[in-house]
């Protein structure tokens, strides 16, 4: 474990399994590696060992909410900058403690049964958070989910199946759901294939497709949602957080959702020349006040 002190706030690097006990674990030459690319952004690949990074609000102006982010990436990569550390420290300066995790990415020679490692993965990540609320000053009733792309189908997923398959816990599920651009559905009309083909590999089954879109899995039991798309986004269809937002209503779960006419995908907080899209920060700090997470 790693202790290291950032400007806003403490940081913690915590593995999210015991040593050894990594569960779907394989033996294989799978390596880890980190790049950053022309655009600046932070590229993870070959993540086998998973991690939870904390960045703890200062006490001062906590609000005893906390957030666990999923960056995208595809199930390949994961962005760990744009959509992690980025944020962990924006919510930071609001009061809301963070949690950047670093999700394993599924692959067959290092695991076994690897749609189900990812969800394994945020289950553990969110068990931890609720185990040290205390330790951190997190109120154990306001710890939410944030995902981007397919984070954001991994964010909807522990929304959607905290309470089904391996390591399934009440502990698991998130009290919000914040999705930017997500990938929801597997369903072939409106799926992003890369995410969808990387997460179930060879075990790919119309089963297994249905059990993914987790638009299909809302129940009453889903919690809140926060969305965030725009309709030129040409990797992941704008109809998956539609889609998303209706099967909500539908179960009568609060939900507000921002569409944007131009901003393509991958965006996060890089909104210069996108039109209307700047405005989305904004519309999630006041969402996050309506809802109790930050203060007015």
């Amino acid at each position: 474990m790693t202790i290291s002190m950032a400007v806003t706030a403490q940081t913690e690097t915590m593995n999210l399994w015991p040593e050894g006990k990594i569960p779907n674990f394989k033996t294989s030459s799978v390596a880890e590696k980190s790049e950053t690319d022309a655009s600046n952004i932070l590229r993870i690949s070959g993540v086998t060992v998973p991690t939870l990074t904390a960045y703890i609000a200062p006490k001062e102006n906590a609000t005893g909410a906390a957030v666990m982010i999923c960056p995208g990436g595809g199930y390949g990569i994961l962005a760990a900058s744009h959509e992690g550390s980025d944020f962990a420290k924006w919510f930071n300066e609001r009061g809301i403690s963070a949690f950047v995790l670093k999700y394993r990415l599924p692959n067959e020679k290092a695991m076994t049964h690897q749609h189900e490692v990812p969800l394994m993965d945020a289950m553990q990540g969110m068990k931890m958070i609720r185990e040290n609320a205390a330790k951190w000053n997190i109120d154990p009733n306001k710890i939410g989910v944030m995902g981007f792309s397919a984070g954001g189908h991994l964010a909807a997923t522990i929304s959607t199946h905290y309470n089904m398959g391996p390591k399934a816990s009440q502990e698991s599920k998130p009290d919000f759901s914040i999705l930017l651009y997500p990938v929801i559905s597997f369903l072939p009309s409106i799926s992003h294939g890369g995410s969808r083909d990387n997460l179930l590999g060879a075990e790919k089954s119309d089963e297994l497709i249905r059990y993914y879109s987790n638009e299909l899995q809302v129940s009453e039991q889903t919690p809140p949602a926060f969305l965030v798309h725009a309709m030129d986004d040409g990797a992941v269809p704008v109809e998956n957080s539609i889609e998303y937002y209706l099967a909500l209503k539908k179960h009568k779960i609060a939900a507000e959702m921002h569409l944007y006419p131009i901003g393509g995908h991958g965006y996060g907080m890089r909104t210069e020349g996108k039109g209307s899209l700047a405005n989305w920060p904004a519309a999630m700090e006041g969402w996050l006040k309506s809802m109790g997470y930050m203060k007015k």
